[in-house]
């Protein structure tokens, strides 16, 4: 199984952020469809598998849904989507290595947060409002009550959530990017993503799905929404942008000056002569 090292990863990562800031804006709107509607079926299908699970077994309930969570990213990355909170790591590192601008970077993650938002909420219109796979019982009340949980976290909280997130989520698309072995990618993009998801951490594009579908059942507001939406974008842009890309870039690439020897020192003073 073949696999990079950090310092050749990150160099892959830098020349696909580049790519991906050189987009044309069709390329980003079908990708970040495709990658929204991905996250929000392999949430859909978490909620499908955890809302049946007999009283007893509901302890099992969050391992079971992170489990199968994971076919939103892994769609993603091998079948094909720009998703934001994957954007928010590999665009900073081209960034860090003065390939790219600021201006390229947030213009990056704009529009791909529209498509991603436009993929999720047409799942959770069509697949769970129209069908109703996410508002007929048992199903609208583990939707309702994962959006009331996320609706429910205070500013700081959400922010936090989302550092916690992406940096699982990054994690996983690293782990995607180093290895060219198809089972290497799925089990990389699996652990983490699987991680986040268990653990309960708020990731803004998964939140695109789970809370509009709160919405149209009639639950909730589009303004309590936006209140969680921010601290989440925040905390998930903060958690891929420092604690993956600035993080990795200063550990492994940044170029410090190379301290002085204790011999050429000892002679510079005259010492010894």
């Amino acid at each position: 199984m073949a696999y990079r090292t950090q310092e050749e990863n990150i160099e892959k990562i830098v020349e696909t952020g580049v790519n991906k800031t050189g987009y044309p804006f069709l390329k980003i709107f079908i990708l970040g469809f495709q990658a929204g509607a991905f996250v929000a079926l392999g949430y859909l299908l978490s909620i499908r598998v955890t809302a049946v699970l007999p009283e007893h077994l509901q302890g099992l309930s969050s391992l079971v849904g992170a489990s199968v969570f994971p076919i939103g990213l892994i769609l993603t990355l091998l079948v094909g989507g720009e998703l934001l909170t994957g954007n928010m790591m590999t665009v900073p590192f081209a960034k860090l290595a003065n390939r790219v601008t600021l201006h390229h970077v947030f213009i990056n993650w704009f529009f791909v947060m529209i498509s991603n938002f436009l993929g999720a909420v047409f799942i959770a219109y069509f697949f769970g409002h129209v069908v109703g796979l996410t508002e007929s019982a048992p199903y609208l009340a583990e939707t309702v009550s994962i959006a009331a949980h996320k609706l429910d976290a205070t500013f700081i909280q959400a922010f936090i959530s989302g550092i916690g997130c992406n940096w699982l989520v990054a994690s996983a698309v690293w782990l995607c990017y180093s290895s060219d072995d198809l089972i290497g990618k799925i089990v990389g993009i699996w652990f983490p993503t699987m991680a986040f998801v268990a653990v309960g951490f708020q990731h803004v594009v998964a939140n695109m799905f789970v809370i509009p579908s709160a919405i149209f059942a009639g639950y909730f507001s589009w303004f309590e929404y936006l209140h969680n939406f921010i601290p989440v974008l925040l905390g998930n842009a903060v958690g891929g942008a420092i604690f993956i890309a600035g993080a990795y870039w200063h550990a492994y690439m940044k170029k410090d000056s190379p301290p002085k020897t204790f011999s050429k020192q000892f002679y510079k003073t005259g010492e010894g002569s």
